[in-house]
């Protein structure tokens, strides 16, 4: 049988999900989440640089991005970011994620 894992969002992630006007983009993300509690590594594409040790997994037509990380001892999943991809912009998910872990506000791969 496969293991369940517990899917958790970080105090900011909420805030972040929150923050989305559109309640129908909420509740799809929030569905793609519920769903890393079965094979979280097998979803998602592992990132690379600043943020190794974490994945990303694309929803809602392929602009959002939810950044995760599996904790297999403790069988969680930490959810430390929500958001659209803009790359090159300052609110590009990826780089809100790599600002939050350099500020230690969001879960590092270390913990």
């Amino acid at each position: 049988m496969d293991r369940v894992y517990r899917v958790v969002l970080t105090s900011l992630a909420e805030s972040m999900l929150g923050a989305i006007p559109d309640k129908r983009i909420q509740q799809s993300l929030r569905d793609k989440m519920r769903g890393l509690s079965q094979e979280p590594d097998q979803q998602g594409k592992p990132l690379v640089g600043e943020l190794s040790g974490f994945r990303s997994l694309r929803a809602v037509g392929q602009r959002y991005r939810i950044v995760y990380r599996t904790d297999r001892h403790k069988q969680v999943v930490i959810i430390v970011a929500v958001g659209i991809r803009k790359e090159g912009s300052r609110s590009d998910i990826y780089a809100l994620a790599q600002k939050l872990i350099k500020l230690h506000l969001a879960p590092s791969r270390n913990k």
